[in-house]
C-alpha cells in the first residue's frame, strides 16, 4: 500500500484505566478508491514494537466493474504485512511475484534496499463487484537488514494456527501467542493475532511482548470499566496483564513485539534509520532506478 497524505491520527479521551497508555483515533482518507483509517504512525506514538504503520482498509463494497487500484510504488527499509477479512487483492512486485491474497492468508513483502509493487482487484473479481476489508501494516526492518535483498512470502490461511476456546477464536498471524506459533518469518521479535470474541467472553493478554496494542476492527470491548468501539487503537502499558471483556461480538487485532533498535524516519513509502537514505530513495524513484513491476504500469510519481 502507498502512504497517502493525511493528518496525524487523533488521541482519544483521558482514561480511568491504568492498563492503557494511549488511545489513538485513526484519520480516514482514500487510497486507490478505498476508504482507509490510519492508526499508526501518530503524533505521539510512531511505533508499537516493529509496527510503524497500520491501515484499516474498508469495509467497502465495490460496484460492478470497480475495484482496488493501487498503482506501482516503491518501498525501502520495511516489510509490508497484508491481511484480509473479506475480498481478494492481487499483489505484483518488481522481483516477479504475482500472488492473490484472500481472507486469513498473509502476504509478507520485505523491501530491504528497494522494491516496487502494486495491489489491484483482479478482473474476474470486478464483474459483479466485491467486498473488501482488511489491514495493511508495515514493520520496520532491523538496522542490519535495512539494505538486504528484497523478498516476498505468501502464507495460506490454513497454515496459520488457530485456537478455539471459551468463546474466542484466535488466529496467530505472526509470532507465538496462546501456545501457538505462526510459520511467518520475521526479522524482529513480532506478534500479531486476529481475534474474535463472542459477547460476554473474556480474553486475557499477558505482558510477554515488550510493546503491545489492540486495534478494534468491529464490535466493542470493556477493560476495567472503560469501553472502546470500532476503530480504536489501544496502546497497552508495559508489563501489565489485562483482561478484555467483549460487550458485543468483537473482532480485534493484537500486535506488537520488542522495542525497535532505534528510531525510524518515515517519508511517503520509505522507512529508514538514516535520513540520507530516504533522500537517496527519493532520487532513485524519480530517476527510474527502481526495477519495474512486470505486467503493471503507470507508477505513482514521487509526491511534491
Amino acid at each position: 500500500m502507498s502512504f497517502f497524505p493525511a493528518n496525524d491520527p487523533a488521541l482519544g479521551d483521558a482514561l480511568a484505566c491504568d492498563a492503557i497508555d494511549l488511545v489513538i483515533v485513526p484519520r480516514t482518507s482514500d487510497v486507490g478508491g478505498l476508504a482507509v483509517r490510519r492508526a499508526l504512525p501518530s503524533a505521539r506514538r510512531r511505533m508499537v514494537g516493529p509496527f510503524i504503520f497500520l491501515d484499516h482498509m474498508g469495509p467497502a463494497q465495490f460496484r460492478s466493474g470497480q475495484g482496488l487500484d493501487v498503482r506501482p510504488h516503491p518501498h525501502i527499509g520495511l516489510a509490508t504485512v497484508t491481511y484480509l477479512f473479506a475480498g481478494q487483492v492481487v499483489h505484483r512486485d518488481s522481483i516477479g511475484s504475482v500472488v492473490p491474497i484472500e481472507p486469513g492468508a498473509v502476504n509478507w513483502m520485505s523491501a530491504g534496499r528497494g522494491i516496487a509493487h502494486s495491489e489491484r482487484t483482479a478482473e474476474d473479481h470486478r464483474t459483479d463487484g466485491e467486498a473488501l476489508h482488511g489491514l495493511q501494516c508495515w514493520v520496520a526492518l532491523p538496522q542490519n537488514e535495512e539494505e538486504g535483498a528484497p523478498a516476498f512470502a505468501h502464507y495460506d490461511a490454513e497454515k496459520l494456527p488457530i485456537e478455539h476456546a471459551e468463546g474466542k477464536t484466535i488466529r496467530v498471524v505472526v509470532g507465538r501467542l496462546y501456545g501457538r506459533t505462526s510459520p511467518v518469518k520475521s526479522a524482529w521479535e513480532t506478534i500479531c493475532a486476529d481475534i474474535t470474541i463472542e459477547a460476554g467472553a473474556k480474553l486475557p493478554i499477558d505482558p510477554d511482548a515488550e510493546e503491545r496494542a489492540l486495534y478494534v476492527t468491529s464490535g466493542e470491548i470493556d477493560i476495567l470499566g472503560d469501553r472502546f468501539g470500532e476503530g480504536r487503537l489501544l496502546v497497552l502499558r508495559h508489563g501489565d496483564r489485562i483482561t478484555v471483556l467483549a460487550v458485543a461480538t468483537t473482532r480485534l487485532i493484537l500486535l506488537g513485539g520488542a522495542t525497535m533498535d532505534g528510531p525510524r524516519h518515515i517519508w511517503w513509502n520509505f522507512v529508514s534509520s538514516r535520513k540520507e537514505r530516504i533522500e537517496q530513495a527519493k532520487a532513485d524513484w524519480t530517476s527510474g532506478r527502481f526495477a519495474d513491476v512486470p505486467g503493471d504500469s503507470d507508477p505513482i510519481p514521487l509526491p511534491e
